[in-house]
């Protein structure tokens, strides 16, 4: 099998694959070559460079064309149509893990740089000159972090800024019963108690606009390092001007270039109260090894075990699909032709398979059916008179 990353992939993960039995090739196709040549490859793996659209899953899959998953590195799968894959049949799989220390760290790093004002210091030693006063900052010791988005990163941040000394409280719609932070009820309390606030959470309208500035406290600073649609960019700007609020710190923007070295042109490099660095959450080798680790080895799992761990366009397990199952257990002899007796039979007397697995058992094997009509005694019956069979069990 083939797999194609087009954004790259780290040494580690290409070994791993290869290892594995499969053609590793990290050589970029531009958009054209893409489509052209995206029906060759079993597997494609992308970051935030490529743009997974309707028209290139259209080309992985027809006129027998083979793609049969694409594997993100990273949470976000903004750049991939979800929609369109799961229609043709293509299962979309993400790396969540990889990335969470490093992005939790860098928002804990752009705090401390905002609120010492170290960047500023910097520019003006750099120049030449040395302030002191100027640059007079406050300590995160003993404030309040509010975090909005409670997932694996804003946990991770939440452990990290509890061990230095702040009150951490926050949002989310799902609540973890171990999460290290205390939870509020609605973003407006959230802002209002606030001496820091961080996002961590997806979503393609604004979590922070014009009402919410007026929500937070003036001697508030705010924190995205999470996706630039957070952020009502003009918002910023007139809150960060007027004093609404003390300072910010973004780490990604409604608008971001899309080649390295390219222009980046922001109406907010114009304030002295925003520190701003280029999506660098995730950027550290480590993150990198861990997240080609990770993609690497959900998409093994698919490709070699049919395992749907980490799939975002279909459920993980049968339960996740939201029908009922049910269970049938076979003890039978591991020969040719057992599993299609099984099926033949149940489909004649009405059981709709969703699933099976199984394992050896000494000399036999032992089969796990999930289904969605409850098995009946004749059913059972029906299993063990097959030739072969030594046990049923529902």
């Amino acid at each position: 099998m083939r797999i194609l990353a087009n954004d790259g992939l780290v040494e580690e993960a290409q070994k791993y694959l290869k290892k594995q039995g499969f053609t590793v090739e990290t050589e970029k196709r531009d958009e054209d070559d893409l489509m052209s040549e995206i029906g060759s490859f079993d597997a494609l793996l992308v970051r935030s460079a490529t743009k997974v659209t309707r028209a290139l899953l259209e080309a992985g899959v027809r006129n027998g064309g083979k793609l049969k998953i694409v594997g993100r590195g990273g949470v976000g799968t903004d750049n991939i149509d979800l929609e369109a894959a799961k229609e043709l049949g293509v299962i979309v799989k993400f790396a969540p893990n990889g990335n969470t220390n490093a992005t939790a760290e860098h928002a804990l790093g752009l705090m401390f740089a905002v609120a010492r004002r170290v960047p500023f210091a910097h520019r003006t030693l750099m120049g030449g000159t040395w302030h002191k006063k100027r640059f007079a900052g406050v300590e995160l010791f003993g404030k309040t972090l509010g975090i909005i988005g409670c997932g694996r990163i804003g946990q991770a941040l939440a452990t990290k800024a509890g061990a230095i000394g702040m009150k951490v409280i926050g949002y989310d719609l799902y609540r973890s019963i171990d999460a290290p932070l205390t939870y509020v009820d609605t973003i407006p309390e959230l802002l209002a108690q606030s001496d820091f606030v961080s996002l961590h959470c997806g979503g393609k309208d604004p979590v922070i606009n014009v009402e919410e500035f007026k929500q937070m406290k003036d001697s508030a600073y705010l924190i995205n390092a999470s996706r630039g649609k957070n952020v009502a960019e003009d918002a910023l700007y007139e809150a960060l001007k007027t004093g609404q609020i003390a300072g910010a710190a973004l780490d990604c923007y409604e608008s971001e270039p899309k080649r390295e070295g390219e222009p980046f042109v922001n109406k907010l490099q114009e304030l002295d109260n925003i520190v701003m660095s280029a999506h660098l959450g995730a950027s550290t080798r480590n993150a990198g090894i861990r997240t080609g680790m990770e993609i690497a080895e959900v998409v093994t799992g698919y490709l070699k075990r049919g395992e749907y761990g980490n799939s975002v366009n279909v459920g993980e397990t049968v339960e996740e699909e939201g029908t009922e199952v049910y269970t049938i257990f076979i003890t039978h002899e591991d020969k040719p032709g057992m599993f299609g007796k099984f099926g033949t039979l149940m489909g004649e007397m009405g059981v709709n398979i969703r699933e099976n697995n199984s394992r050896k058992l000494g000399n036999q094997v032992q089969t796990v059916y999930m289904v969605h009509a409850k098995p009946t005694e004749a059913v059972r019956e029906a299993l063990a008179s097959i030739q072969g069979v030594t046990r049923v069990s529902i």
